[in-house]
């Protein structure tokens, strides 16, 4: 339970530093080298690649936010379970009633736990589920545009070429062999780690969506399925989705927003169970 702890200390200070690297690197390299003192039909191709990254950064950043400004917790819960001395580390909540769920790292009763997310330090739930969506969706995009944005930069500044596609794969241990041997700079080094963050962050990021939009789909949960539980949901997918997502789903794609009620989730605790 220790290194879960630590993990959940750990994971969100990397996530702030990877933004913050990121940011910083696009506004100080990427745009001032691609596109130098850009004339009148540079100016726009610019301001597009600027709008766009922020677009995707304050979408980002503010699910990331909203997913810890409404947690998942049971508000009808005053009770605090204590676990026995002898539960094991291994197991990070323990299954209630009425799909609530007690955190042991949360320390808190969860309603309809999906999972405990480190990056964000809480649980995530029915009440957080779609700014959890959102953050996936917008830090995958945001990942994958500071990507092509890094190889661009890469092209234009060090005259790397990557038409073939070997090069990508095969630039982190030629860039990490020339940089000890006095070749390459550390901040090329640095672009070159950079770029397989990203790409990680990214793929990551869109398997944990489309793992969650099937599940939502299917009116499931993960811990459910790690239970082995097989839901008899009668609602049709359409419903689902729009339990999780609210009557305001289109504003809430392209704006970290609340679309979605808080305060009733108890009516429909018996939905799970």
């Amino acid at each position: 339970m220790l290194k879960l702890r630590l993990l959940n200390v750990v994971a969100p200070a990397y996530f702030s530093v990877a933004t913050a690297v990121t940011f910083i690197l696009h506004f100080c390299l990427f745009i001032p080298t691609i596109f130098p003192n850009p004339d009148t039909s540079l100016r726009s191709s610019t301001t597009l690649h600027m709008a766009a990254f922020l677009f995707l950064m304050f979408n980002a950043l503010g699910n990331y936010i909203m997913t810890i400004k409404y947690p998942a917790e049971s508000a009808n819960e005053t009770a605090i379970p204590v676990c026995s001395p002898h539960c094991s580390d291994k197991v990070d909540a323990h299954y209630l009633l009425n799909g609530r769920h007690f955190c042991k790292l949360c320390r808190k009763v969860i309603f309809r736990r999906d999972h405990h997310c480190f990056f964000t330090g809480n649980c995530i739930g029915n009440k957080n589920m779609r700014y959890f969506i959102m953050f996936c969706i917008y830090t995958s995009c945001t990942c994958m545009y500071s990507l092509v944005l890094g190889v661009a930069f890469l092209t234009v500044e060090y005259s790397i070429s990557f038409e073939n596609p070997l090069t990508f794969l095969t630039l982190l241990p030629f860039s990490t062999g020339y940089f000890f041997m006095g070749t390459i700079s550390g901040l090329q080094l640095f672009l070159v780690l950079m770029l397989y963050v990203w790409l990680g962050i990214g793929l990551v990021c869109a398997g944990f969506c489309c793992q969650q939009v099937l599940l939502v789909a299917r009116g499931q949960t993960w811990c459910q399925m790690q239970r082995g539980e097989l839901v008899e949901n009668h609602s049709p997918w359409r419903a689902n989705l729009k339990d999780v997502f609210g009557a305001r789903w289109i504003l809430g794609l392209i704006l970290p927003v609340q679309t979605v009620e808080t305060n009733s989730e108890d009516t429909d605790a018996l939905k799970q169970d």
